[in-house]
């Protein structure tokens, strides 16, 4: 299929690195302050959870505004390290080290590299990113269901992502990770949705290393 329409036309440019799709429309006024005080303390919870997170591995389907989606496996390990592994036949590899996130393209043999810090997916990876300052959460019609939108409005170039958090007692926190929704700043969407969540695994730290495509080879 084009390997996979030219990847997702190279994962959205990163910069769109990952979304999903449940946040229902705009957040209410809230005018109780109980009401409030209630969200306030989701968000927190929330954000434990992501922070509780020492290791994890999903499987992930990840999909463009244009309905295209590819699957892979997810490995986190904390601090601020990811891989995104596509699927056999995707000859792009995503490599988060704690300070930015590289994407290399075996096809064309290229890697490009962007601050952890100015993508979306700073949210889930920057231990030093506030993100409680930043978030604000999205009603969802269910209890067991958090939406939380982040975005720094001193720098709207960065995207939003809003994550969303179902209840799971086996989670850290009690909150797992089901899927997010990343918009860049040119309103290029995409959704990531994970299953079969693994936390605590031994991940090595071989895992966030990476071949280098480059005839000349530096890092």
């Amino acid at each position: 299929m084009n390997t996979i329409n030219t990847s997702l036309r190279k994962i959205g440019r990163l910069g769109a690195a990952f979304s999903l799709a449940l946040a229902a429309g705009a957040p209410a006024m809230l005018a109780a302050p109980t009401v409030a005080q209630a969200q306030a303390s989701d968000v927190e919870r929330a954000v434990s959870a992501l922070r509780g997170i020492s290791t994890l591995r999903a499987n992930f389907v990840q999909t463009d505004r244009s309905g295209q989606s590819i699957s892979g496996v997810l490995t986190m390990k904390q601090p601020g390290r990811i891989r995104f592994q596509y699927q056999k036949g995707v000859p792009l590899l995503i490599v988060g080290d704690g300070k930015a996130l590289t994407m290399i393209d075996y096809e064309v043999r290229q890697v490009q590299r962007w601050p952890i810090g100015n993508s979306p997916l700073g949210a889930l990876l920057d231990p030093k990113k506030d993100v409680a300052r930043f978030a604000k959460q999205l009603p969802t019609g269910d209890a067991g269901v958090i939406s939380l939108q982040v975005r720094d409005p001193k720098h709207p170039e960065y995207g939003t992502i809003t994550m969303i958090f179902v209840r799971n007692g086996a989670a850290p926190g009690g909150l797992q990770l089901d899927s997010w929704v990343a918009l860049d700043s040119q309103n290029k969407r995409t959704t990531v949705r994970l299953s079969g969540h693994q936390y605590g695994v031994a991940v090595d730290d071989q895992t966030f290393k990476w071949k280098d495509p480059r005839p000349t080879t530096r890092r």
